[in-house]
This record gives C-alpha cells, sequence and structure tokens, in this order.
C-alpha cells in the first residue's frame, strides 16, 4: 500500500510538471506571433515600415499585415512606435517614406479601405512616398 501511494505521488508530481510546461508553451508560441510584437518600432525582416520622415528618417511604424484603416486619435490609431521624432503620433497622414523588408509588394493608400492615389512598394524597396502620399496615407495591403 505505501509503495502504491508513493507511485500515485510521484505520477501527480510528473503531471503537475508537464501540465505547467504544456501551459506555458502555447502562450510563448501565441505571444511571438502576434500583432502586438510585430509592431514593436524596429524594421525587421518580413515587415513593411513606415518612417515619420524622409529618407528612412525619424520614428518608425512597423507591419506585417494589411491594414484598411490607421485611425486618428490615440490611443486607438497606429502609432509610430520606435525611437525618434514622431514617435507616439498616429501614422495616418503622417509618414514620409517607407521600407518593404518584405518579400511581397506592398501598396500605400491615399484613402482608408484602399482607395483613391496609390504607391506600390516592391520587396526590398526603401523610398520616400510621393508627393501624394506623403502625409497623406491612410492605408495599405500586402501583396
Amino acid at each position: 500500500m505505501a509503495m502504491h501511494r508513493i507511485r500515485l505521488t510521484a505520477i501527480a508530481g510528473i503531471a503537475v510538471a508537464l501540465f505547467g510546461v504544456v501551459g506555458v508553451l502555447p502562450a510563448a508560441a501565441t505571444s511571438a506571433q502576434s500583432p502586438a510584437t510585430a509592431r514593436n518600432g524596429v524594421c525587421d525582416p518580413g515587415e513593411f515600415c513606415y518612417y515619420y520622415l524622409f529618407g528612412e528618417n525619424g520614428s518608425v511604424s512597423d507591419f506585417t499585415v494589411s491594414v484598411g484603416n490607421y485611425g486618428t486619435t490615440e490611443p486607438t490609431c497606429f502609432d509610430f512606435k520606435g525611437p525618434g521624432l514622431g514617435q507616439g503620433q498616429c501614422i495616418k497622414n503622417n509618414a514620409e517614406s517607407v521600407w518593404n523588408r518584405s518579400s511581397r509588394t506592398v501598396t500605400v493608400f491615399f484613402n482608408s479601405n484602399f482607395g483613391g492615389p496609390f504607391q506600390s512598394i516592391a520587396p526590398g524597396a526603401r523610398v520616400n512616398l510621393n508627393l501624394t502620399l506623403s502625409d497623406n496615407n491612410a492605408s495599405h495591403r500586402f501583396g
């Protein structure tokens, strides 16, 4: 009877330990893939990045997905996250240059919901937005 109790206690201890490890793994994987993590103010490979100023200067706002409406007021708008001039500003109508570090063409639009004049940015391109879209950007689409 004592040996049976020891085995059950050991099995219960192992189950608790495994549950703890398994319980942590999905959360870590989810947070690593979340849009909030991707939008960290650093222009990483695979991202499309807006810069507050011409020539990829000033604060950065980085994306891995299409966005149809950036919003215009804090705290609900998409904003510039990186350090530098423009940090904390909403990106709508405030971006002057971009770097497309993704493998797909990204199109920047004048209007929300992918409308109006646009500029397509090839993979790897680092460009100033054209005169129509500089400080007049409202949405972007991958692909």
